[in-house]
C-alpha cells in the first residue's frame, strides 16, 4: 500500500467531479498558477489501493513548471463510487474510463483555451497497466506515457500470494475486519527521534488511510488484484506504437524487480529514470525528484 505524505491538497489544487461519458470520477485538479506558462495537462492514475491522493506532493512542483495535473480515483476506488460486481472492473472496462476521461479533459481545455491541450498520461502500478491498455485501445489523445513503477507482466510471485490473500479476506471478512488485520501485520512504526514526525502525525495519516481504505469497493480491489497477478507480457504491442514513453521507478523495487523493469524500458525504447532513495512509489518517496525527471521528459515530447 502507498503511504501519501498527507491528504490535504496544496493551494494549486482543487477537489472536484470530472463528467465522462462513461460517469461521474473524483478528481484533485491542480492548476498553473496565473502567469505560468501553460505546457500541458498530466492525467494520473494511482496503483492499487491507491488513491488520488498518493500523488498529492507532485501538485506544486508540476504546476510551477506550467502542467495542469489531474489525478483520479478510478471507478470503485476512495471517493469514485463503483458496482458490487467483480466483471464492471475487466481490464478493457477501466481502460475504457481512462479514455473517456482524457475525452473529458480534452474537451473542458477546449471549452476554457479554444484547443484541446497536449495530454501526457501516466500510470502508478496497477495504473499503469490500466494507461498501458487505454493506449493500446486507443493512442490519439496522448502525447506521451509514462509507466511509474508499473512492470511489463504480471507481480512477483511474492506479491502474488498476497493479492491471493487479500482476495480470499474479502470475500468473508468486512473491510475493516481485513484493514485491521493488514495492520497486524506491519511493523511497528519508526521511533519520532528518527525520522521527525511530528506528534500526532503518524496516527493522523493512519486514520486518513483507514478512512480511504473503507471506502474503496471489494470488487475492485479483488479483481485488480487478479489483474496483476495473471497480467500478460505485452510490451512488443506497446512498442509498435509511435509514442514517446517513460519507464521511472525506485532504484528498489519488490513487486517488479528493477533489472526487469530496465529490460522493458530498453524494448520499448523508453526513457529511463531511476529515482535514487526511492522504493516503489517515488511519487511520495522522492517527489521532487520525480516531478523534476518528469517534467524534463514531458518538455522534450
Amino acid at each position: 500500500m502507498s503511504r501519501p505524505p498527507t491528504f490535504v491538497p496544496p493551494s494549486c489544487a482543487g477537489a472536484r467531479t470530472l463528467r465522462t461519458t462513461r460517469g461521474d470520477f473524483a478528481v484533485l485538479d491542480a492548476v498553473p498558477a496565473d502567469g505560468v506558462r501553460r505546457r500541458g495537462t498530466v492525467l494520473l492514475l494511482p496503483g492499487f489501493t491507491g488513491s488520488k491522493e498518493d500523488f498529492i506532493a507532485l501538485l506544486e512542483p508540476l504546476t510551477a513548471a506550467g502542467y495542469r495535473a489531474v489525478t483520479v480515483d478510478g471507478r470503485g476506488q476512495y471517493e469514485t463510487p463503483g458496482p458490487d460486481d467483480v466483471a464492471a472492473y475487466a481490464q478493457e472496462e477501466l481502460a475504457r474510463d481512462v479514455l473517456a476521461q482524457a475525452a473529458a479533459l480534452s474537451e473542458d481545455e477546449r471549452a476554457h483555451k479554444g484547443s484541446p491541450a497536449r495530454l501526457h498520461l501516466l500510470g502508478h502500478s496497477l495504473g499503469g497497466q490500466i494507461a498501458r491498455a487505454a493506449v493500446l485501445l486507443d493512442p490519439r489523445h496522448f502525447a506521451t506515457l509514462t509507466l511509474m513503477s508499473s512492470g511489463p507482466a504480471a507481480i512477483a510471485p511474492v506479491q502474488r500470494t498476497r493479492a491471493e490473500m487479500l482476495a480470499d479476506a474479502l470475500a468473508t471478512l468486512s473491510m475493516d475486519e481485513v484493514w485491521q488485520a493488514m495492520r497486524a501485520m506491519e511493523p511497528p512504526p519508526p521511533q519520532e527521534a528518527e525520522t521527525g514526525v511530528e506528534d500526532g502525525q503518524d496516527a493522523d495519516d493512519s486514520e486518513a488511510l483507514r478512512a480511504r481504505w473503507l471506502r474503496h469497493s471489494p470488487a475492485q480491489l479483488i479483481a485488480t488484484g487478479r489483474q496483476l497477478s495473471a497480467e500478460p507480457d505485452r510490451v512488443a504491442e506497446l512498442a509498435a506504437l509511435p509514442l514517446p514513453k517513460h519507464v521511472i521507478s525506485g532504484e528498489r523495487d519488490d513487486t517488479w524487480p528493477v533489472p526487469l523493469l530496465d529490460d522493458m524500458a530498453r524494448r520499448l525504447d523508453a526513457h529511463r529514470t531511476v529515482i535514487h532513495g526511492a522504493e516503489h512509489s517515488p511519487n511520495t518517496d522522492r517527489p521532487a525528484e520525480t516531478a523534476a525527471a518528469l517534467v524534463c521528459f514531458w518538455d522534450e515530447n
